[in-house]
């Protein structure tokens, strides 16, 4: 991981939930335990090496937890932990916002000169 340029909170969050698939990871998982391949269908066009590298990323920021039962083949399930539980709220906030603004997406945002300086 980069080095953090500053202590700030939203930096840091940025840093581990940053990026195209976090976020989805943990979307995914609020239903409950999922295994490897649970997560790989979800994401199709995820590779093997990073839904790898992210699962150990939220596991190390203590927003996953992952169990590994003995026997062969080897089973793998992920899981959030009650602090991943507590991302819920945000996730579908964002969700929420996203799509309360979809038809604003649709419209062009090009303002003239005149109009910024008549809302200020």
């Amino acid at each position: 991981m980069k080095d953090l340029v500053s202590r700030c909170p939203i930096e840091e969050v940025m840093q581990v939930l940053g990026g195209r698939w976090p976020t989805l990871l943990i979307y995914y998982l609020k239903d409950g335990t999922k295994r490897f391949s649970d997560l790989r269908r979800d994401n199709p066009t995820v590779s093997h090496r990073i839904l790898t590298l992210e699962l150990r990323k939220l596991e190390k920021a203590g927003i996953v937890v992952r169990t590994v039962f003995d026997g062969y083949p080897l089973r793998v399930e992920y899981d959030l932990t009650p602090a991943g539980h507590t991302l819920m709220p945000m996730i579908d906030a964002l969700g929420d916002w996203w799509e309360a603004h979809d038809a604003d997406r649709a419209k062009p945002q090009t303002k003239t000169a005149a109009e910024t300086a008549a809302v200020l």
